[in-house]
């Protein structure tokens, strides 16, 4: 798509390159290359992990969450992730209304104490905080995959992480991310200029201008990519910001229901970076994730229509 005349861009300045293709972006969008590359990504391994949640969410206080129709009760002993079933095993009730004290989350129905040990048939499921996103394991270890599959990150950074539902699978969610053509389209209010620069069997890089402010915007070169099925990233790979990733994570919550969990990690060169961080980084984070969420109010609607398509389908 042709740039708006008005646009004004600023930040480091990109090499001229040439898109694969002159024709309009519905032209190029290619349904088969989404399904190859998709097929690819469910291909790779994941040792069984999915993510929770952000690591900053999981507290003192125990919290639910359900993962491929199992409930969990997630907590912290110290500062260490405990996640196990969200059932007492003395009669069943949620532990995820109860309370934690020293360590142990104590069932609010007869006081059991429980903690990161097993009790009967109750046991904890293997969990792990990479420091941003917090994830478990519900079954044993598959494909030799001991921890979760971590895309690169850069080493300094400012961290949000966004949260929504929606009722797709979570290939839904993993595919409209390998459609990067419907961008400026869909989203015009983040998204001004977008033409693919480069294309492989697994991957594919966009010059995109997203907006700022009006038709003030920044240019960079964006690569996305799937490092294990429920995951796909998006790396800024050269533009301002480079470095910078957004990862996205879909995890099944029920069939056909599915959360995403997107975690963006932005980081720059720039030597004042750090200082906008520690000065700003309360007052950055609800913004990073109030955009994130009004992109995936939109992009939840194409993955459930996809969703409901495959279905009628079948």
């Amino acid at each position: 798509m042709s740039a708006p005349d008005n646009l004004i861009t600023f930040g480091h300045k990109l090499e001229p390159k040439d898109p694969l293709s002159i024709e309009p972006d519905w032209m190029q969008a290619r349904l088969p290359w989404i399904e190859k590359a998709l097929e690819h990504a469910l291909r790779l391994p994941s040792g069984g992990w999915y993510v929770l949640a952000a690591s900053r969410e999981i507290g003192k206080n125990p919290r639910r969450y359900r993962v491929n129709s199992e409930d969990y009760v997630a907590w912290r002993d110290g500062g260490r992730l405990v996640v196990a079933p969200d059932a007492c095993p003395h009669m069943g009730a949620c532990l995820s209304d109860g309370k934690v004290r020293e360590g142990s989350v104590v069932c609010p129905w007869h006081g059991l104490e429980l903690g990161g040990e097993r009790h009967g048939a109750w046991e904890p499921v293997t969990s792990y905080d990479d420091g941003v996103l917090s994830w478990v394991r519900p079954g044993p270890e598959q494909d030799g995959v001991t921890r979760p599959v971590i895309p690169q990150r850069p080493s300094r950074f400012l961290d949000a992480v966004m949260r929504k539902e929606a009722n797709c699978e979570p290939t839904d969610i993993i595919a409209n991310r390998l459609d990067p053509w419907h961008g400026v389209h869909f989203h015009p209010h983040s998204f001004a200029r977008l033409k693919i620069i480069d294309q492989t069997e697994d991957a594919i890089t966009a010059r995109v201008v997203y907006r700022v402010f009006g038709r003030l915007g920044i240019e960079v070169d964006a690569r996305f990519h799937c490092p294990e099925p429920r995951t796909i990233v998006m790396t800024i790979v050269a533009g301002e910001g480079a470095g910078s990733v957004v990862e996205t994570h879909a995890t099944p919550i029920d069939p056909a229901r599915t959360t995403v969990i997107e975690a963006t990690l932005a980081t720059s060169e720039r030597p004042q970076f750090q200082a906008v961080v520690g000065a700003l980084g309360g007052l950055l984070r609800p913004l990073v994730r109030w955009r994130a969420h009004k992109l995936w109010v939109e992009d939840a609607a194409y993955a459930e229509r996809r969703y409901e398509l495959r279905r009628t389908r079948r």
